[in-house]
């Protein structure tokens, strides 16, 4: 590879505005999943913000017979700068996007869609079910970001779209991407073999300042103010407990093997109070209980200047299990023994590595299909925030059949109609208040 391909997913999400589309209604038109051989295979992007524009840079490096050909946002000036980010690091046969094949509003993803072999599914969570069901019935290969929905029944639907994914051998990579990191497959697999004995409980954080606020600009609809800042509504994203701690959630129930059987916790806002905080919670504490009787406390925070912590301990019957995102895992016997240790400075980036199996399994006929995990970790996140919102005790199925629709109907999100939430008349949001919020 030249060594103006060598850019980061975490470079473009850094760089570049993330993914806001909510990219709805089209014109069907079939196309059949392209299934192994030579031949170049076209790309297209859905959500056009930082991490569609990295998951994009990804796909390229991944196979040189690639080449993007649709791009698709809600808004135009994301697909612009991240058609222009593109262009800077890849050449003009690679990228074959055209201003024909720019498409934004609410009807760009099933046009995009349907040019390619391949898409990168990365807008706001709130309208992944969607755009997931749309591509498998065309009968595309999928890279999807986390999370895979907000609510319980957008996570029934992606359920329901991966089980027809499978039977049309289809690939699904969800961006859960610690699944393709070095790190923690080295440690799972240590777990298989026993190395720590049966998980019985751990601790799992994401504590960190917190992200981006988009102020509202004169002119905006509420409509367009929401999906500009999107990150502080929970039809568009899940919270924070959703869009971000899902990694180490997810994680939990990997190395567990389960998903939990019940969650209570609680949270709130302490410094998110702000009109433009929305209605989204600064820290969650959950605890997972599991089939087991394994017990996982969880928990997650964005506050400025307080303990920051990314990574996830376990306690088995034998030892100790350690694991962060920066590559280092290890597992640790009670009387100080190191079982085993992996130090991961020289492992290949895990962004990578997710793109490049999923294009080798195209070439090669074969197939990966991550959504189940991928919407069961969603769910546990999900049942999460449901718990500390309301501040009751929930059962995993009451959670998963919750009826409580925070997403609209897909024909009912325009850009002339409000958003399903509102203001009051003083530009203030209703943060969920525990104790009188409605889990289910």
């Amino acid at each position: 590879m030249n060594e103006k391909y060598h850019l980061t997913r975490r470079k473009f999400v850094k760089g570049s505005s993330l993914a806001t589309g909510a990219l709805m209604a089209g014109l069907p038109v079939g196309a059949s999943a392209f299934v192994g051989g030579n031949e170049t295979l076209k790309l297209a992007v859905i959500g056009c913000g930082g991490r569609g524009t990295g998951a994009a840079n990804q796909a390229l490096k991944a196979d040189p017979d690639v080449q993007l050909v649709a791009m698709a946002d809600a808004f135009p000036d994301n697909v612009e700068k991240s058609f222009q980010s593109l262009s800077k690091v890849f050449d003009k046969d690679r990228i074959k996007v055209t201003d024909e094949t720019k498409f934004s509003g609410f009807d760009a993803y099933k046009k995009a869609i349907d040019m390619a072999d391949v898409v990168i599914l990365a807008t706001t969570p709130g309208f992944r079910p969607f755009h997931f069901k749309y591509a498998v019935e065309q009968g595309k290969h999928i890279f999807m970001e986390k999370p895979l929905a907000t609510d319980g029944p957008g996570i029934r639907s992606v359920l329901e779209t991966a089980k027809i994914a499978k039977q049309k051998n289809l690939n699904v990579v969800v961006g859960l991407q610690r699944h393709y990191q070095k790190s923690y497959k080295a440690i799972y697999d240590k777990i298989q073999g026993g190395a720590a004995g049966q998980i019985v409980s751990g601790q799992v954080y994401w504590d960190s300042s917190g992200v981006w606020v988009r102020e509202r600009k004169p002119g905006q609809t509420e409509m367009e103010y929401q999906m500009r800042n999107w990150y502080y509504f929970n039809w568009l994203c899940g919270d924070h407990i959703v869009e971000q701690h899902i990694h180490n959630l997810d994680v939990a129930n990997w190395f567990i093997g389960e998903y939990p059987a019940t969650a209570q916790g609680m949270g709130g806002r302490e410094v998110r109070k702000g009109k433009d905080h929305g209605e989204i919670f600064d820290h969650h504490f959950v605890e997972f209980v599991y089939p087991s009787g394994a017990v996982i406390s969880s928990q997650c925070r964005h506050q400025k200047d307080t303990f920051s912590r990314v990574s996830e301990a376990f306690q088995g019957t034998k030892a100790s299990i350690y694991t962060d995102s920066g590559n280092n895992a290890k597992i640790k016997g009670y009387d100080g023994s190191d079982i085993f240790t992996h130090n991961g400075e020289n492992d290949p980036n895990p962004y990578q590595v997710e793109h490049n199996e999923l294009f080798e399994s195209i070439r090669a006929g074969k197939v990966i299909n991550n959504a189940e995990y991928g919407a069961k970790s969603t769910m546990t996140a999900i049942m999460g925030r449901m718990a500390t919102y309301s501040g009751k005790k929930l059962t995993w199925d009451e959670a998963l059949n919750s009826q409580l629709q925070l997403v609209p109907d897909e024909a009912k999100i325009q850009w002339d109609v409000n958003p399903p939430v509102m203001p009051n008349e003083d530009g203030w949001y209703q943060a969920p208040v525990p104790g009188q919020c409605i889990a289910y």
